[in-house]
């Protein structure tokens, strides 16, 4: 049958692709490399739908583009395998993570193929597979084995800590982290130290270590979760209670880049929001931190870190976070009821939660007092949510004068609120200025400026504090009470955490009956049978969280192969970083701080030489969901068509849009849709149609307004699909889906198959010359696309060529010269029809994504006439063609001698000719 189908176009190129490993990518040093690639995707069980292919079809068109541009493109994919989605489902049905985590990456990988695009599949990765996770517990072992130095600004392996241990012990060590957590030795000391105290007394300088931490434990699910996966105090999948735990925890050591992580952003081509996210999350501020004597339990001391010590002055009650290691000791008899209750309640809320409500005014008086250092008036002590252990010291100075939440807690419980500058406004609330001249004490007088250098100064000649920048960035819990995830390899020997040897890597999860949490409390891992670190010492029974082999994926794929190494050096040095990085903006504060990390650590152990990850980054918009609705009158089964809606009382129900076509629904299969709806009756559209209402929200199952792409391609073909989702808009932006405008996408395709197939009949381009108007046609659309692309206005290309086409179409344009470089032009969007057409046009099968790039001519663009508006007093009465080169005195001429002239002249003689070259002519008679 004569026509365009491409159904059977698609299927066979992609066999073709797959066959002969069209994309595969090799290093190859003499040419310039581009590696573009998408975020990891995790394989749920619900496989694609229409939203999740917009980054992987505008990747795949720069891949596309940038091979044809010369470039040796790296273009991969694999998956995020590891995670709770598979657990859960496990922990319901008992069949093993592994088994339904294969067969969604199945139904990922047919559907990623069917939309054509350009993976080297011989390169994926996937993080559940032991060959792979063998090297994130590697790079997890190294992190055990460094230490950070703050004199050289980098992190080392621990062999230079212990060299300074033998020489000095513990004096004159700047390292990374809280100094409270470590003990002061000398090297005798050191000497004489068992392996056990040696192991303990470097535990606190590692870059992997393990404290007791507060989390959010989920009893529901048995595990930890991060505030990302807590939504008002329940946990996002399952809705389960969530609380607030100390529990023991492995930490990565995040906050010793903190500085470095801010830096680095101003070399990233990145979104500017994604940025600022990043600076917040890291939180850099310069302050000072004091220490208040707690009156009555000498030596008791509260460490507060403040940005505005210069208001010390108004410090007149302090807060402890409700967790605070002094709470329990610091709280009175009278008062321990009210703080325990408060403590339980606290509980139940996530950290999320307690930061982000700024309205609730809630607190509890612990009963003790703390002097202020520079009044020595003694200050109440209280305990409130809204300070978060893990942040600063757990403890703040409250300033009720100068700080609008400590205003609101003083009025709350009418607590003393003081003035500390001249110039400050204190009414209905707090005023936090800087300006003006200080109150108090010893900078009374002082300005801004010279309060805070002279408090500091105080501070730290009376021992009681110092100057000190900080950040609230805090070290990454670094492990889920899961089965589903990377083992930690650490074994325990006489409670001492050891590392296992890289030579018994990977350490592979082990086979348990069941995936919940033992009876006892344990994570799953528990549940594991004589499974010992060389049969006799215990090893971590927690598990890796979601992250971690996230974290440096980007880095195998440029080595996937390699068994001796992370990646090979002479590849990592080829490839070096991500040049396009295409996913979500909402990993901005995860996924992306946390491989900014993991890779300035290589970096320092001279394992990579890139600065940075990824290059540059674009966030591509949601793609919203078009639901239907149907109008059931209340009471009734019956249903009214959306245009007499307003005739009735009803309630909008949502309906399965599959059995919707342009807005009409087909009522029989709506019938047979869902039981309840079997006896449904309809009042309908005068023409006997239902119409349905229309809302544009997010895809989601519940609302079914989900289309799954096979149905389109099936339907439409994926070269129409991937054209319609570039064509809805700015990549960036999120838009609503409407599988009515496919068909005026696959209508564009099938106009472009008739320039090459007259009527649809058979292939019929020519040989001939192409006039000067095609190769405009041509000329204008090779630099159109060229920018567009490099803009990533994937957009305005789709436009650009159907207005192309259009022209073409006009010209009846069936010629070579044209035709073989729109082909190319089109390749990287439409990819299965530019190759069957390349091939048509007597090129080798799979060539087309190797050809070059159309070359630009100006030429083409310039004309050889232009049309000249002939005004007359300002009215236009008539257009003269001229020759591109006619002059001035030219064209004044042909006016003059033209017979219209006169005509609207009225016989008078002109006074003034106005030429603009190549726009118009204006006559004044």
């Amino acid at each position: 049958m004569p026509g365009y189908h491409p159904q059977d176009i698609e299927k066979k190129w992609q066999a073709h692709w797959k066959e002969h490993h069209t994309f595969k990518a090799e290093n190859q040093p003499e040419k310039p490399k581009y590696y573009v690639l998408d975020m990891f995707p995790y394989p749920s069980g619900a496989g694609l739908h229409v939203g999740h292919p917009l980054g992987y079809i505008a990747s795949d068109i720069v891949a596309r583009y940038k091979r044809l541009r010369g470039y040796n493109v790296l273009h991969p994919m694999g998956f995020d395998s590891f995670g709770l989605p598979a657990e859960q489902y496990a922990i319901q049905t008992g069949q093993h993570p592994a088994l339904t985590t294969e067969q969604n990456i199945s139904t990922y990988i047919k559907q990623l193929s069917s939309l054509g695009f350009s993976y080297d599949w011989s390169r994926e990765v996937r993080t559940s597979d032991p060959a792979y996770y063998k090297w994130t517990q590697w790079i997890f072992l190294k992190l055990f084995n460094s230490w950070y130095n703050l004199d050289t600004d980098r992190a080392e392996p621990l062999k230079t800590l212990l060299e300074k241990f033998e020489q000095n012990g513990s004096e004159g060590i700047r390292a990374a982290g809280d100094e409270e957590e470590r003990h002061a030795f000398t090297a005798g000391q050191w000497k004489l130290f068992s392996e056990k105290q040696r192991l303990q007394a470097v535990h606190p300088y590692r870059l992997a270590y393990q404290q007791d931490t507060y989390v959010n434990w989920c009893p529901g699910l048995g595990t930890v979760l991060s505030n990302d996966e807590v939504k008002d105090g329940l946990s996002e999948r399952g809705g389960f209670p969530v609380e607030r735990r100390l529990m023991p925890q492995w930490n990565l050591r995040i906050t010793a880049y903190a500085d470095r992580l801010l830096q680095g952003l101003d070399t990233l081509d990145w979104p500017d929001a994604v940025k600022e996210m990043q600076r917040n999350w890291i939180g850099k501020s310069i302050g000072a931190e004091v220490t208040f004597q707690v009156q009555g339990h000498e030596p008791a001391q509260i460490k507060v870190y403040t940005t505005r010590v210069d208001t010390i002055y108004g410090a007149t009650f302090l807060v402890l976070a409700p967790e605070h290691e002094l709470v329990k000791e610091l709280t009175t008899p009278a008062q321990l009821q009210a703080v325990q209750d408060y403590q339980d309640a606290t509980k139940r809320r996530s950290e999320r939660d307690r930061m982000a409500d700024t309205k609730t005014v809630s607190g509890a008086f612990t009963g003790a007092y703390a002097l202020n250092p520079f009044t020595n008036e003694p200050i109440q002590i209280w305990i409130a949510d809204y300070v978060l252990a893990g942040y600063g010291t757990g403890a703040v100075m409250a300033v009720p004068s100068g700080d609008q939440r400590d205003y609101v807690f003083a009025k709350h419980f009418n607590l003393p609120i003081v003035q500390v500058v001249d110039q400050q406004q204190i009414g209905e609330q707090a005023d936090p200025t800087k300006e003006g001249l200080y109150l108090h004490g010893l900078i009374q007088g002082q300005n801004y400026k010279q309060a805070t250098q002279t408090l500091i100064q105080e501070l730290e000649q009376r021992g009681i504090g110092k100057g000190k920048t900080n950040f609230r960035i805090r070290d990454a819990i670094f492990g889920r009470q899961r089965y589903w995830g990377e083992p930690i390899p650490i074994y325990y020997k006489d409670g001492v955490a050891y590392g296992v040897e890289e030579a018994d890597l990977p350490l592979v999860l082990p086979e348990i009956d069941e995936y919940k949490p033992t009876e006892t409390g344990e994570p799953p891992l528990g549940r594991a049978k004589d499974w010992k670190y060389k049969g006799q010492y215990e090893y971590e029974l927690s598990t890796m969280p979601g992250w971690a082999g996230s974290s440096w994926y980007y880095l195998r794929y440029m080595d996937p192969h390699n068994t001796e190494r992370f990646v090979g050096q002479e590849a990592e040095q080829y490839w070096q970083n991500v040049d396009l990085y295409l996913g979500g903006a909402e990993h901005a504060t995860g996924h992306l701080l946390y491989s900014r990390f993991w890779h300035l650590f290589l970096k320092d152990l001279g394992l990579v030489t890139a600065n940075e990850p990824f290059q540059k980054l674009i966030n591509q918009g949601m793609i919203l969901g078009r639901s239907n609705l149907a109008y059931r009158i209340n009471g009734t089964n019956t249903f009214v068509t959306a245009g007499k809606k307003g005739d009735h009382q009803t309630t909008a129900l949502h309906v399965d849009v599959n059995i919707v076509d342009n807005d009409v629904l087909d009522v029989e299969a709506f019938r047979n849709w869902r039981e309840e709806y079997a006896n449904a009756e309809f009042i309908l559209e005068d023409n006997g149609t239902y119409v349905v209402g229309v809302e544009v929200e997010k895809m989601s199952k519940s609302k079914y307004n989900v289309v799954n792409p096979d149905t389109l391609i099936e339907k439409f073909g994926a070269d129409a699909l991937r054209l319609y989702e570039m064509f809805l808009g700015p990549l960036e932006q999120y838009k609503p889906w409407n599988t009515n405008g496919m068909s005026g996408v696959a209508g564009f395709l099938k106009k472009l198959w008739r320039l090459y197939h007259p009527q649809d009949g058979d292939f019929a381009v020519t040989d001939e010359a192409a006039k000067p108007a095609e190769l405009k046609a041509l000329h204008k659309v090779i630099r159109k696309v060229e920018e567009d692309i490099e803009k990533f206005s994937f957009n305005t290309t789709v436009s650009a060529l159907m207005i192309t086409v259009n022209e073409l179409t006009a010209l009846d344009c069936h010629k070579r010269a044209i035709l073989e470089p729109l082909v190319v032009l089109l390749s990287p969007y439409a990819p299965h029809l530019a190759e069957e057409l390349w091939v048509k046009l007597g090129h080798e099968a799979g060539s087309i994504s190797h050809t070059q790039y159309p070359e630009f001519r100006e030429e083409y663009l310039v004309e050889d006439t232009v049309n000249y508006p002939v005004a007359i007093n300002g009215k236009v009465r008539e257009t003269l063609q001229f020759p591109a080169t006619a002059t001035p005195a030219d064209i004044e001429a042909a006016v003059r001698a033209s017979d219209f002239l006169p005509r609207f002249a009225d016989g008078k003689e002109p006074k003034k000719f106005i030429v603009v070259p190549g726009r118009m002519v204006n006559v004044v008679v």
